[in-house]
């Protein structure tokens, strides 16, 4: 059940256009909170608001690629200016460009870092302020378990979120006091169109090297961004949450 607090909150989903970013955007909705929904793909954000709004939840689209810093900057204060108030960040833009290390082009290493993690920095930027007016706020990166343990092809996958939870911990540290969080969620082997591409014998694999033996889905990680942006995670903060069917346990 959601605290009667969570109701009214504004949250910013960027890659909200499908996979893991729409199922985020449609738990939050659920809970009551005013969903903006930012991705490159104004089609599909116009087909998730719908669907969103069909379910009794309140959103907005807000197209902007994350990659372009300005655009980026000027849609988050359009969010803060328009309602007054940003309570809830969630950064799971991403994109992957795989590639051996020896093979790896710089611009396959460059636009996986500017996607999957500079553009996270500079919306928790833009978000701080309007956070720290409302005396409140919650962040969560969207970060994978290829940030925890690396991955062979995925250098500048790994990297990039890796990263994401130096960054984490950084805010949280510099945010605490103001009554702000900032969590990652790292998530395993997920069901997504991105996943869906692999060859058969990869996603085998994966499934093999999870404990749980199956792949999890896009509500698997909403239900723990559900949490993390809540009113009852108050008192979590700094903290990686892995998603990942027991993939990553030491």
């Amino acid at each position: 059940m959601t605290d009667q607090k969570d109701a009214h909150r504004v949250a910013v989903v960027t890659g909200a256009s499908r996979g893991i970013g729409a199922e985020i955007a449609a738990c939050l909705a659920g809970a009551g909170r005013h969903v903006v929904l930012m991705a490159r793909n104004r089609q599909g954000l116009e087909a998730l608001q719908a669907q969103l709004e069909d379910g009794g939840g309140t959103a907005q689209i807000s197209p902007c690629d994350v990659t372009d810093q300005a655009a980026l900057e000027k849609a988050l204060g359009d969010v803060a200016s328009e309602h007054k108030r940003l309570d809830i960040l969630v950064n799971n833009a991403g994109i992957t460009r795989d590639n051996l290390l020896l093979r790896m082009a710089d611009e396959e290493f460059d636009d996986v870092i500017a996607t999957n993690l500079r553009s996270a920095f500079v919306a928790c930027r833009a978000a701080l302020r309007p956070m720290m007016r409302g005396k409140w706020g919650r962040i969560v990166n969207i970060s994978s378990v290829a940030g925890l343990v690396g991955n062979s092809g995925q250098a500048n996958y790994a990297a990039a979120k890796s990263g994401l939870l130096g960054l984490t911990k950084s805010i949280a540290k510099e945010m605490a006091s103001k009554n702000i969080t900032a969590n990652v969620v790292a998530p395993g082997f997920v069901q997504t169109d991105m996943t869906d591409v692999l060859p058969e014998p990869i996603r085998a694999m994966a499934v093999e090297h999870t404990p749980m033996k199956r792949m999890g889905s896009p509500a698997d990680i909403a239900a723990a961004v559900g949490y993390l942006t809540s009113e009852s995670a108050g008192f979590v903060t700094g903290q990686v949450l892995a998603v990942d069917g027991g993939m990553t346990m030491s």
